[in-house]
């Protein structure tokens, strides 16, 4: 397998035309020159020493010195072979709640973003883990499937907001049943749910789904998120001082369903933990995630890459010798050697 570390470096490839270009040019000016002072072939007699091809070879020497050192700027590297890499790990399904009520600032700064922060900072701890995203509200999509590219999960989990979803509700027995088909078929590593959700608007099934889940010998774990208080929901005006109202009039306040959390915890014999303004919540779901059993994960990769620069640095060094020891003139002990 071959690359380039630095390919952008392969682009200065195109002064090469330009040179020969210009070189032409000049070989063309200089022999108009001459012409002035005389006919060529007549010129020439009076330097006998002067060389037409030697000119030209020191030309073509130093141009391919030119576009080697520009091969070697990109860094040419070949990849040894393909080998199979063996990790543990477990995989993970995280089902966020994405609906208005997580605009609630019951948490601080508000629930959905509470919960972003603290999905992120549990990427961080996964070590060779699989996870996967969905979001949902009155449906449920895969907003990334099961990966461990941890990056793109992190990229993904910054762009979400209850705009993702046009279905308002919280239609969490969705979002667990396509959360159970989104694993890996056929792994045999731990798989859990991970819902994050205030329940607020529950629609039916979900105790029925985190069974079923269960059944398939995947855990579901429930943080709940917000205050049994409650707080009022801003509406989209982005005045932070408006909120949504009922057709009455009255303020919507969002109250942590946690009743509904916990039986759906319960049936999917996972863990329910309800998430407030410190790191409990996050650090019970990570030591819940390293009390899961790793099994082998395997994934093919390449090995790492070699640099092959040193070759063509030893082509350069010969040629840069070469045109050293090529001038512009006749050699005057060469041009004495008669082979005929």
């Amino acid at each position: 397998m071959f690359r380039f570390a630095h390919p952008d470096y392969l682009w200065l490839l195109l002064l090469i035309p330009a040179i020969i270009a210009f070189y032409i040019f000049t070989l063309i000016k200089r022999r108009n020159d001459l012409k002035r002072y005389g006919d060529p072939e007549l010129l020439a007699q009076f330097m006998p020493d002067v060389s037409n091809n030697k000119p030209l070879i020191k030309f073509y020497l130093e141009l391919t010195a030119l576009a080697l050192m520009i091969v070697v700027l990109a860094g040419p590297q070949f990849g040894s072979k393909l080998e199979t890499v063996k990790k543990q790990g477990v995989e993970i399904m995280i089902a966020l709640d994405v609906s208005n009520s997580m605009l609630a600032r019951d948490i601080a700064p508000s629930r959905l973003e509470k919960s972003k922060q603290m999905l992120s900072r549990l990427v961080d701890q996964l070590q060779n883990d699989k996870v996967g995203l969905i979001v949902f509200a009155g449906d449920a999509f895969t907003q990334l499937p099961i990966t461990s590219d941890y990056v793109s999960a992190k990229m993904f989990l910054s762009s979400i907001s209850p705009k993702m979803v046009s279905i308002q509700g919280t239609s969490i027995g969705a979002a667990i049943n396509l959360a159970a088909r989104s694993f890996t078929p056929n792994e045999a590593s731990d798989k859990a749910i991970v819902v994050i959700t205030d329940g607020e608007n529950h629609e039916g099934n979900a105790v029925e789904a985190a069974a079923a889940a269960y059944a398939k010998g995947i855990k579901v774990n429930v943080i709940g998120i917000g205050s049994p208080q409650g707080a009022p929901v801003p509406d989209d005006s982005g005045n932070s001082n408006s909120f949504r109202k009922d057709r009455e009039g009255n303020v919507v306040v969002s109250k942590l369903n946690e009743e509904m959390a916990k039986e759906i915890a319960q049936a999917g014999h996972g863990l329910y933990v309800r998430a407030d303004n410190t790191n409990s919540a996050l650090k019970a779901l990570s030591d819940e995630v390293k009390g899961m059993n790793k099994t082998e994960l395997e994934s093919r990769v390449y090995s790492d890459y070699d640099d092959r620069f040193q070759t063509i640095a030893w082509i350069i060094l010969v040629i840069l010798l070469i045109d050293v020891f090529v001038l512009d003139r006749k050699n005057s002990v060469l041009r004495k050697i008669k082979l005929f």
